[in-house]
This record gives structure tokens, sequence and C-alpha cells, in this order.
């Protein structure tokens, strides 16, 4: 899809070389690769390959948005594991929001994928749902926009001020596929979750944890962060568990 803005400065994707253990970070929903930049830093910092694409529409203006749908963001995370995959023997993915979203869908198709880490998941949102049900007549093109949700003083996600409701309806179909396969997910999975979320209700995580076929699955509770949490009071912790989580399969991997 030809997007028709250019790029908004720290919403480009990012690429860190590292070794031949790849990670794959995907922003969410109306948002961009500045909420996951950090997190891909510090995972960066320990060697590992870290990429971090721009999901179609994202990053722009929220007109290119609306084109997109949700195949768009598939091919999108699909075409991130290829990417990674040139250089890289091992795969493991993860995702904020939406970005949680794609990480669990890449773990339906990618049984080979190494472990996942979604972050705030969406698999089921009724309020969204229901809003959309009630603006889905074409009486309205953009809504108010979602990002933001920071407990963190003075800190603010590079996020669409509107909301295409086209894209609402993207994002709904996406839940639904990925929700309906979700006890195809066998990948080892670190599962965070707000236990404050004004955008995604937590019992999202709750029912992803219940449902997933993983035997090597935990769920870490964030205490100090809404739901953009990689920009959050628990950037740091998300950071720290991701890392140990990685490294801890890796080396069971190798003494297996």
């Amino acid at each position: 899809m030809k997007e028709n803005h250019p790029i908004i400065e720290y919403a480009e994707e990012f690429y860190y070389q590292g070794n031949d253990v790849g990670v794959l970070v995907i922003h969410g929903f109306t948002g961009s690769t500045q909420s996951m930049r950090y997190l891909g830093e510090r995972i960066a910092e320990t060697g590992y390959t870290v990429y971090g694409p721009r999901l179609t529409g994202h990053g722009t203006h929220q007109e290119d948005m609306e084109r997109a749908s949700f195949n768009d963001w598939i091919g999108d995370v699909k075409s991130g594991v290829e990417k990674l995959k040139e250089t890289c023997t091992t795969i493991f993915v993860a995702g904020l929001s939406m970005g949680g979203t794609l990480t669990l869908y890449l773990a339906e198709q990618y049984p080979e994928i190494a472990g996942i880490m979604p972050i705030n998941a969406a698999i089921d949102l009724p309020g969204m749902r229901d809003y959309y049900e009630e603006i889905a007549d074409g009486s309205e093109r953009f809504v108010a926009g979602i990002g933001s949700d920071i407990l963190k003083p003075g800190v603010e996600e590079l996020a669409y001020p509107l909301t295409p409701v086209k894209s609402m309806k993207e994002l709904l179909k996406l839940t639904d596929e990925v929700r309906t396969n979700l006890h195809k997910v066998t990948a080892p999975a670190l599962i965070f979750s707000s236990i404050a979320d004004h955008v995604v209700p937590p019992q999202n995580s709750r029912e992803i944890y219940n449902t997933i076929s993983s035997e090597n699955k935990n769920t870490v509770h964030l205490e100090n962060s809404y739901h953009v949490a990689t920009l959050d009071n628990d950037k740091e912790l998300i950071a720290d568990q991701c890392m140990a989580f990685i490294k801890h399969i890796m080396r069971k991997d190798k003494t297996c």
C-alpha cells in the first residue's frame, strides 16, 4: 500500500544487527516504533539482533492508516520474521497492544518461534466493538485517539490524535482471528499485564494465559503502568524480564 504522507520523526523502523538470536518488537494500534525503541535498544545491548518494523499506515498520518487492512499488518510482521531469519537461527517476538495480538498470531503460525512476550495484548475489545457498531453507519470517519495511556507524568506516546473508524473494524477482525486460534500457541510465553489499563481490559491477558497451549508460561503484573507500559514506569522491568526470559530459553535449549 502506497502511503501519501512522510514518516514522522522517531516513528521509523529500527534494526540493530547482533548475533544469531533475533527479536522482533512490534508496536501497537495507531502508535509507532517510538513505543518499542527503548525495549529494542535494551535487548540489542545484550548482543541480540533486534528489528522493530513500522506497521503499514502507522507513523505517518491517520489517513494512511485508514486505507490499511489487518492483512497488511500481518504481512508486515511476517516480513519481519523473514528479515530476521536472514541472519538469525532463533527468533523471539515481543509486542505491545495490537503488537501483542500480532505476536500471538505469529506464534500460531510459526511453531518454531522460540518464545513470545505479549505486553497488554488485545484479543477481546467489547468496548471498542460496541462503540464501532454505534458509529459504523458512516457518520464518523475519525474518532478521538487512544494513545498515551501512561501513568508516568510528562511522557507521551507518538500516536495518532485521531483513530480511523475503518481501522477499528480491521483491529476487531484481527483480534477475532487470533482469539479463535489461541490454542495453537505452544511457544514459551511471558505475558505482561498492567493492573490498570484504560485501553485493553486486563482480562485479555488472563484469557491468553488460560487458553494458549504453552507448557512454559508466566504472567508479569505491571503495578505502576497503564496501557503503554513500554514507555511507563515499568519499562525497565519489562526490558529486564524480557532479557532474562530470552536468556533462560536459550540456556535451556543448549542443555537439552
